[in-house]
Order: structure tokens, then sequence, then C-alpha cells
């Protein structure tokens, strides 16, 4: 473990370590992950997502939409653990690989949830929306706002081309009632490379 990332885990760093260990083992046998992403795992993946959480206001409700491996999701309620997080996520074998997580880690502020956004919109609704490597800004956000409660923000991880994304989305994003978008560096001078993060915020 890198020794920024005892300082961003601190109290939980045991924790993350041993996801990490998840990830880098059953993750990667499973195809969760790619094994050349292994020896990037806490620069790139875990990093990456614990900048996530300085976004977060609070104790709230969190939607990680499209959950994956539990990336940010794992990491946010590992490091938020007032919050109750949500790890959405159709596929069978990456929810079973989520639960595993959460029993091991010991994880009371997250559950695993089985299905689709589209499916999942008016039966579960949250103050903040998470997404990583989802789907184009333009989709995501259709996706993500039926999560979303009034008044609510969508933190969607993107990369460096995070502002032609908003470009390309602009009148998407208008017609679906977003009224502000600004693309942020967060964790900038604890994570290198500072993780891209497009949020969306809404009326009340």
């Amino acid at each position: 473990m890198p020794e920024v990332a005892r300082e961003v885990f601190g109290d939980v760093a045991a924790k993350a370590e041993r996801y990490a260990e998840l990830l880098a083992g059953p993750g990667v046998e499973r195809g969760l992950l790619g094994p050349n992403e292994v020896p990037r795992l806490w620069e790139r993946h875990l990093l990456n997502s614990a900048a996530v959480a300085t976004l977060i206001p609070g104790p709230c409700s969190v939607v990680d939409l499209g959950s994956g491996a539990g990336l940010p999701g794992i990491v946010l309620a590992l490091l938020l653990p007032g919050a109750d997080v949500t790890l959405l996520e159709p596929a069978l074998r990456r929810t079973i690989f989520l639960e595993e997580c959460v029993a091991e880690l010991g994880l009371g502020n997250a559950r695993v949830w089985r299905a689709r956004a589209e499916q999942a919109a008016g039966e579960l609704t949250a103050d903040v929306v998470t997404a990583r490597a989802v789907a184009p800004l333009d989709r995501l956000a259709a996706l993500a706002l039926g999560l979303l409660k009034p008044g609510g923000i969508v933190l969607a991880v993107k990369g460096a081309k995070a502002k032609a994304e908003v470009r390309a989305a602009r009148d998407a994003l208008r017609r679906l009632g977003v009224q502000g978008v600004e693309v942020l560096a967060a964790g900038r001078g604890k994570v290198d490379p500072a993780a891209t993060v497009v949020r969306l915020t809404t009326g009340l």
C-alpha cells in the first residue's frame, strides 16, 4: 500500500488493503478487472475513487450506478461510514463479488441491489448518484436522474475528455432539467493525477 493511501484511508487502511487483495485476486480471476490494472490498482482505481468522497456532502444516501467491482462504491462506503451506500449492478457475477466484498470488509452501511438503473428508478432514490466508466454523459445523466432525490447531485468520474463530453451533452442535459454542470479536479494534492469528476446539480 502506498504511503499516500495510508494517509487517505486512515483508520480503514487495513480494510482498503484487503479490498485491494480481493480486486487483484478474485476480481481478476472472474474477469471484473483486467490483469494489467493490478500494478496501478491504487493510483488509478482506489485513490481515484477515494477522491470522489471529498465531493460528497456529509452523511447522506448514495447510489453507485453500475457499481461493477465496487469502484467507487465500496471505497465510498469505507471512507464515509455515515453514508448509506447502495451498489447498483445488473450483472450476477459482479453482484456476487460485491456481496462477498461487503461481507468480508464488514460494511454495515453498504448493500447490493441487482437491477438496471431503469428498473430501479422510482423504487430506489438517493441524495447522490455516483458512476465511473458507465456510459457517455448524456445517457448517464438520464439514468442517474431517475435515481436522484430532488436537489440531489450526480458525480460522474470521467477522463481527460470530460470537458468535450460536457460540451457534446449540453443540450441533452438542459432537456433533462440539469441546472448546473461543473468539471472538477478531485483529490488534488493527495491523488496524482487528480480525479476528473463531472458534477451535475438539479433543482429542488
